[in-house]
Order: C-alpha cells, then structure tokens, then sequence
C-alpha cells in the first residue's frame, strides 16, 4: 500500500472518530437480519472492538426475520436489503444504507472460461423461457465483442469523479468473447425464505427486462414469479434453498445449476460468477468497482432510500448492485447503548470496514454523497 493511500484512509478514519479508546461502559450488541452483509459484518466485529472496546453478536436470518425483529424490539440493530415499509414499523426506526455489494449471478458449469448474460437471458433462464444453456440467447450473448472498461481511482482504492460527478474512464476496449455451451438443462436454485436478495433481484428483473419479468418484485421469489412456478415445466427445474448459505450450497451440488447470491459465496461454494451485459452493452463482473458505478447513478430520498437506474448508460456499471440497510432507533431506552449502536454504523461506513475488511469480500466503500445522508441518518440515533 502506498503512503499515500495509508495517509489518506488516516485521515477518513479520523474524520471518522475512529480513536482507539475504552469507553466508560462496553457494549454488547446484539443483531439479526440479512444474510447478505453478514461476512462484512462478521469481518468487522474485531477491528471495531478494537477501536471501540464494544462488541457486538449478529445471527444472519434474513430481512425478513430482521424487519421484524425491529419491529418487535428484539436485539440493538437490524439489517435489511429491502427498504422496511410496512405498517408494522415502529415509528423511531430508521435506515442507515450502510452496506453496498454487487447480487452475483452464479453457476455450476465445467470449464474456466467467464459466463456473460444480459438481464433479458438472465429473466428469461429464471423465468423458465429459456431451460438449456445451449439456448441460442446464451450462445449470442457468449460469442460477441463486448466493451472493458477500467475506471480511475483514488488513492483510498475509490472511483475518481469528474466535475460532472460521474466515474472518470481509464480505458475501454473492445474484447471478443468465444464460449461453447454444453447441451444441458438449466438447473435453478433460489431463496425459498424471505430474502431482500431476492426482493433485490426480482426489481432488477422487473426493470430490466419488464417484457420478461412481469410481475413486480418481492421478497419471496414465487411471489414475483411470472407464471405458475408449479407448472409441470418447472418441477424439478426450480428448487429453493434458505439462506444465502443454501443456496449456495445447493447449487455447489446441483451440476449445470444457476442461482443469485452475495459474490463472496462463490469462493465458498466453489461456483462460478458470471459477468453481466449493462445497457451500455459492457460485460461487467460483480466487484466493488462496477458496483460503485453503478450506485453513482441512484437516488437518495430525505429517509435514505435508494432508487437505482437499472437503464443507467455509465459504461462500467453493475446493475445487479444493491445496499443493504441497517435499522436503528431514534429513541432507545438504554442511552448507553445507543452511543454504542452509533459507533458501530459509523463503523460499518468507514474504510477501517468497509475497505479494509470488505473490498477483498467484494463489498464496496459508500462515499460522496451517499455517505454523507448515511451518516445523516446515524446522527439521529438517540
């Protein structure tokens, strides 16, 4: 690492307030929710007990669990991938977007060579239109020139922005894909409970490929599935797993299969990670780069709820980006804790974990703007 790099995260982690000091009281905290941040969220307990002296436990349910759990009081933090809309609600709950990672689209093909889908193939393989990997929109997809696109960074490893505020383009160049597809049936794996992953990635089907996916998204997947998921067609070709760590388990054992899933997951399961073709027609892997390109491009409302351009044209962009949330009170009874809930998101935004423990599990830094109406967020916890 450069010296200048190490000076720069310094200076994050100080702005941070991130001084290594014993408080008076240590916490213990205790938090449920979305599987999806967990090995972030794992990867940080250590550094933040470090710098802070609390600890923290955190048992990965789901968003669904996590939702209501808040809602129920039942721990000092939630997570969520889906934004926590529901008229169960406690009134002083609130969203921190705290976590940002690329949805991977994994599988369980031989070979070495990198699988590249558009969001149209990618709706029409989990719809059921297309059921073998020989289908010739497969093969169009994987026997083409595709754009690869390298962007800018700073020295803290985060996009450089130009005036304009989008990500500067370090290069891009023209790259001839060659992929013969085996002759053999599409096996598909998703999350049977529910899942702000899949709600996530049933929105990205939706708005990317609406002619395909017809049903709006939810967090249960046969909920947004556009068809009857019981057909005869479909028995046997779609088999739902719980957790992340199920599915990817799943399709570890499932030859030719294909599932969604928190990138960090391949490695464990020893599965594929596809490539997928943005609008912009580039094939972008799932890392913190095309990630951060692609969270460039959303909305942030005044309660910090992300609305994504899935028709974004920023050329090195990952579509399949999304940001989990991590729920708070505003009005916890014990005072002590909540100084120490605090802590910990700001924590969980700054380089010390987000970059530090999460760029090599593929989570990327939230930063600008973005962070600014995160830490906005933080700031109320009381």
């Amino acid at each position: 690492m450069r010296v200048s790099k190490l000076a720069k995260v310094a200076s994050i982690a100080l702005a941070f307030g991130l001084v290594a000091t014993t408080p008076a009281h240590a916490a213990n905290l205790s938090g449920s929710g979305a599987s999806f941040p967990a090995n972030l969220i794992e990867a940080c307990k250590a550094p933040f007990a470090n710098a802070s002296g609390h600890s923290y436990t955190y048992a990965s349910s789901g968003s669904s669990t996590g939702r209501g759990n808040s809602d129920k009081s039942i721990g000092d933090f939630w997570f969520t991938d889906g934004a926590h809309v529901g008229s169960s609600r406690r009134a002083s709950i609130i969203h921190v977007p705290a976590v940002a990672a690329p949805i991977a689209i994994m599988h369980n093909l031989p070979g070495k060579k990198t699988l590249q889908l558009s969001a149209d193939t990618i709706a029409k393989i989990f719809s059921g239109q297309i059921t073998m990997w020989n289908d010739p929109a497969i093969v169009a997809d994987n026997n083409r020139t595709i754009q690869q696109v390298k962007y800018r960074t700073n020295a803290d490893g985060t996009l450089k922005k130009n005036a304009q505020g989008d990500p500067e383009v370090l290069s891009s160049r023209p790259v001839k894909r060659n992929y013969v597809l085996p002759a053999k049936k599409i096996q598909v794996v998703v999350r049977s409970d529910g899942s702000g992953t899949t709600e996530n990635f049933t929105n990205f089907l939706n708005k990317s490929a609406s002619s395909v996916w017809t049903r709006p998204k939810a967090s249960v997947f046969k909920d947004s599935f556009p068809g009857d998921i019981n057909a005869p067609g479909n028995l046997g070709r779609i088999v739902g797993a719980q957790s992340s760590t199920g599915v990817g388990l799943q399709a570890s054992k499932t030859p030719y299969s294909i599932t969604y899933n928190e990138v960090n997951y391949a490695k464990t399961y020893n599965l594929k990670v596809a490539d997928v073709i943005n609008p912009a027609g580039t094939a972008v892997a799932p890392d913190a780069t095309g990630t951060s390109a692609f969270l460039a491009s959303a909305t942030q409302d005044a309660n910090g709820f992300l609305t994504f351009d899935y028709a974004t044209k920023e050329k090195g962009a990952y579509t399949l980006g999304i940001v989990s949330y991590m729920l708070v009170d505003t009005n916890y009874a014990d005072k002590e804790k909540a100084k120490a809930v605090k802590e910990l998101a700001e924590f969980i935004l700054s380089p010390k974990c987000a970059l530090d423990a999460g760029e090599n599990l593929g989570f990327a830094l939230i930063t600008g703007d973005f962070l600014k109406k995160s830490l906005a967020q933080v700031a109320k916890i009381k």
